[in-house]
């Protein structure tokens, strides 16, 4: 074991001493070498001019940034929505046809004595499709107009609203008497426009709608007429026959509903207030 041990320190002493005659042998070289010149330095070469438009960018070398284009915001549309939603009905009972197709229809229904058939909600559901009906064209040009180009970016807001509420401005128009127009005028001690393309929406909405309600009672009395000389000659009969005790309502009811649906009385009463917007 003793032989095994010298061994060992033998072969640590020849690897201690390599390696202190590497390194020495190392300082000596880099001392005889010496420091190495620093390398001069390379000027830039220019920047290339693009060559073209090969992916979207200008040849002048330009650079172009798109913010969201011009189109509104899907929070600005949802609010938008929900502000005409909230409105509808407004809209609907004044600027469109539905105020005077309703009162008709409910001015017939009192004709005919019957107080509650067709209910109300009969009465403005036939109204309201009536008015899509007749207001058809109408919406079709202001979603054309205005509505669409908005969304899509095409036109500004102030724009696409001056085009899209063209179309109603000319639709009420057609259907409004001078005579309310200037009603509202001198009511209002407002100015006489110089065109009725001048005339503002809140002075021609009100007119408007007088117009209707003129148009709807007098196409009233017109209907009513028939069923009045009906109840009378009910009446002039039972007071002949000296039935004073007998309502004449229960005795011409019945003929009122045969004469109406003889004539066809709802088609007649929806074909004319349908041809007097078509007409307009």
């Amino acid at each position: 074991m003793r032989w095994l041990r010298t061994a060992a320190v033998l072969v640590l002493l020849v690897i201690g001493l390599g390696v202190g005659v590497g390194m020495n042998a190392q300082s000596a070289a880099a001392a005889q070498s010496g420091p190495t010149a620093p390398t001069a330095p390379v000027a830039p070469s220019a920047p290339a001019k693009p060559s073209g438009a090969t992916d979207g960018t200008p040849s002048d070398g330009s650079v172009t940034v798109k913010v969201g284009g011009t189109k509104p915001s899907q929070s600005l549309t949802v609010l938008l929505l929900v502000t005409v939603l909230a409105i509808a009905p407004s809209l609907l009972l004044l600027v469109t046809s539905f105020t005077k197709i309703f009162v008709v229809l409910s001015l017939t229904r009192n004709a005919l004595g019957l107080q509650s058939v067709p209910p109300n909600q009969v009465l403005a559901g036939l109204s309201l499709f009536l008015s899509l009906f007749v207001m058809g064209p109408v919406l079709s040009k202001i979603n054309k107009l205005g509505i669409q180009p908005y969304l899509h970016g095409t036109k500004s807001r102030a724009q696409a609203w001056t085009d899209g509420v063209a179309p109603l401005r000319s639709f009420m128009l057609g259907h409004t008497r001078p005579q309310e127009i200037a009603l509202m005028l001198r009511a209002g001690n407002l100015p006489n426009p110089p065109d009725k393309s001048k005339i503002e929406l809140t002075t021609l909405i009100p007119a408007f709608v007088l117009s209707e309600l003129r148009s709807a009672m007098i196409i009233g009395f017109i209907v009513f007429i028939p069923f009045v000389i009906i109840d009378l000659v009910v009446s002039s009969s039972l007071m002949s026959l000296g039935m004073m005790m007998l309502p004449p309502v229960s005795v011409s009811l019945p003929f009122k509903l045969l004469l109406f649906v003889l004539v066809d009385g709802w088609g007649l009463i929806v074909t004319s207030l349908v041809q007097s917007y078509h007409t307009g």
